[in-house]
């Protein structure tokens, strides 16, 4: 009897709740988050930072560094390829792989290598009558201007045949120096540094032109670390270090409040 009681009622119920267990039922999967993929070389890996993720690679990349500070900001699917040591041709052979017709954003930083300036920089930090920084330099500035545009040109168009709806930031480099060296294993003059600077500037412009020419945005982190080069009070770039490798790069002062404020307006 009890169940004969219940049952007008049960019917009664599941009425009531039919058109609500078939919303839920019909309601959509959650988006996936949009597919971020980070290109570049140590100033996008995160050298510098002195924190490294051990991923089975030498290229230190960092939790501290620009791409995988934008990605948590912003709630973005990280693929971090960005490695110390790379040039155009390693992120063309090495990294390109992580692009896809899914890719929604990209950040590419990646020319300084290409232009030996780590090697510059070795050169100029020697006392003078020690090494050649005018030549080192000049080498650079000529490489920089005369087969550096032709090869970013190819990188980028091969960038967005892979990503060809993804938003692109083409990244600059800071300018290191201030004019002084407080650092007691160096030997940099100020005009030196100065030509060092220009250097940086010149690099700057032809990524920005290169990016312009394919529809990328450039962000040219110059103004964002003046104050906060090598020697000034806050630093966010490492002078002289130890290890040598964390030398002159960026620091996470300098990926935090230097290249996430910078990047993370152009991403969007």
């Amino acid at each position: 009897m009890l169940v004969r009681r219940l049952a007008p009622a049960l019917v009664t119920l599941l009425a009531v709740l039919a058109p609500a267990l078939v919303a839920v039922s019909a309601a959509p999967a959650q988006a996936a988050a949009p597919s971020y993929v980070a290109l570049g070389d140590s100033y996008s890996s995160g050298v510098g930072t002195r924190s490294y993720i051990s991923d089975g690679t030498s290229c230190q990349r960092s939790t501290y560094a620009f791409p995988r500070l934008l990605a948590a900001q912003k709630g973005y699917a990280l693929s971090f390829k960005a490695c110390s040591g790379a040039t155009i041709p390693t992120v063309t052979n090495t990294q390109l792989s992580a692009l896809s017709a899914g890719t929604s954003y990209v950040t590419i930083q990646v020319g300084g290598n290409d232009a030996g300036f780590a090697d510059v920089i070795t050169e100029c930090a020697t006392p003078f009558w020690a090494g050649d920084c005018n030549g080192a330099v000049d080498g650079a500035q000529a490489y920089i201007n005369g087969t550096l545009p032709g090869r970013l040109s190819t990188l980028y168009a091969s960038i967005r045949s892979r990503a060809p709806q993804a938003k692109v930031v083409v990244v600059g480099y800071p300018r290191i120096f201030n004019g002084e060296d407080c650092n007691a294993g160096t030997w940099f003059s100020p005009e030196e540094e100065t030509r060092l600077n220009a250097t940086a500037n010149l690099l700057n412009s032809k990524l920005a032109s290169a990016a312009a020419a394919r529809g990328f945005s450039f962000a040219n982190p110059t103004t964002r670390f003046v104050g906060h080069a090598v020697c000034d009070a806050n630093e966010w770039i490492n002078g002289l270090s130890s290890p040598v490798s964390e030398s002159y790069h960026p620091n996470r002062l300098g990926h935090s409040s230097g290249y996430v404020p910078l990047v993370g307006a152009l991403l969007g």
